[in-house]
């Protein structure tokens, strides 16, 4: 780059910064300074989204949930420094060994320390700032205990060095925006940046999210670790993952084993696993193919129990206990087979009644999760 850009770059951040207008927010227990916008965009000069205090607020109780202490973690896309001002402040004592907040925006990075010091935090040898990219940033560490990559668009080019700089029983936290590539609106685009065909229908939030893991587990095996997801979910306009993470090459292969194809039927709704991908339904119609992608479990059930008052987490703790690909969407199952659509507390007793596990579904609001088999499923109504 020359430096007549590198100039230009610097001048327009520090017009960006003299003149865009600013608001205080308080989110948790910190105060952050954003840049005060109606509409919400990768635009923004820096990126702050209070949509996503959700996000944050889980990775709060997660961290102070696990038995982990002293960690080095890493925010290697921290923006404002909302998460990791919120980290110092909420993390229980002990947690943090030293933290590490970056960006390469310096307005970002110019904002991160207006942020700490409107919150008393100094920096420190157990707190730094820096403004690198990314990728350059893990690389040249030497690893992280949790390595937070919240991006906006695809995780994807953070990936390999996230992967390569987790230390063994790491936890990878992983956040995708472009749910329209991962829930089927554009297709090709999940193709080619995951590897995997998506599927358009009432799934295609918990076959994107299953289609997100597989690449993670995939780069991960790259490097002989193997990334188990802890905690998995779909909120507004993302998905998010954590992974804990292993080592060893066993460890990845038997993870492996568990990518499959997820076949659809778009005449019965009857869905099944498969190493194959293709085949025809009994009914006679052709399976739609989705994957391939994760059919293991998308939460640590034992984790889960300890779920604190977020009404996401108590919705995942009862879904955590039911371990099949999919759900029954009662409103695409009325449609489909021209029924009145019965009350959900009915049905899941119901079900439970049959000596079947059932569960609501945080992926929507009509869905029922649950091991009962789609035929025995539809006698009920």
């Amino acid at each position: 780059m020359s430096w007549v850009l590198k100039l230009e770059i610097l001048l327009n951040s520090v017009l960006f910064y003299l003149f865009m207008p600013y608001q205080t927010i308080q989110e948790g227990s910190a105060l952050i300074k954003a840049p005060k916008l109606e509409k919400i965009s990768k635009e923004l000069p820096v990126f702050y989204n209070p949509a996503m205090k959700l996000n944050r607020d889980i990775s709060i109780w997660l961290l102070n949930t696990i038995e982990k202490e002293k960690m080095q973690i890493c925010l290697p896309l921290a923006a404002t420094g909302v998460r990791g001002i919120r980290f110092v402040k909420e993390l229980q004592k002990g947690k943090i060994k030293t933290l590490v907040m970056n960006d390469r925006n310096h307005l970002a990075y110019k904002l991160m320390q207006e942020n700490l010091k409107l919150n008393g935090i100094k920096k420190g040898k157990n707190l730094s700032i820096n403004k690198k990219d990314a990728t350059i940033l893990l690389m040249e560490s030497a690893g992280f205990d949790y390595i937070d990559i919240d991006p906006f668009g695809t995780p994807n080019p953070f990936l390999d060095s996230a992967l390569a700089k987790i230390a063994r029983e790491g936890i990878l936290a992983v956040t995708a925006t472009d749910t329209s590539a991962l829930s089927g609106t554009y297709p090709r685009a999940c193709l080619r940046k995951y590897w995997a065909m998506s599927l358009r229908n009432e799934l295609k939030h918990e076959i994107g999210i299953r289609i997100l893991i597989r690449k993670v587990q995939l780069v991960a095996a790259h490097h002989r670790k193997a990334a188990i997801p802890l905690l998995s979910y779909a909120d507004q306009h993302y998905m998010r993952v954590f992974f804990s993470v292993a080592k060893g090459k066993e460890k990845a292969d038997t993870l492996l084993k568990q990518h499959q194809y997820f076949l659809y039927c778009d005449g019965c709704m009857g869905r099944k696993i498969s190493e194959e991908n293709g085949g025809g339904c009994s009914c006679g119609e052709k399976y739609t193919i989705a994957g391939p992608l994760w059919t293991g479990m998308l939460w640590n059930e034992q984790l889960l129990k300890k779920a604190n008052s977020i009404p996401l987490l108590q919705a995942l703790k009862e879904e955590a206990t039911i371990a099949v690909v999919g759900f029954y969407d009662l409103h695409k199952i009325a449609e489909q087979y021209k029924r009145s659509c019965p009350k959900m507390d009915w049905l899941l007793e119901r079900v439970r009644e049959k000596g079947y596990a059932a569960a609501r579904t945080h992926f929507t609001s009509s869905g029922i999760k649950t091991d009962m088999p789609l035929e025995e499923f539809l006698r009920l109504w």
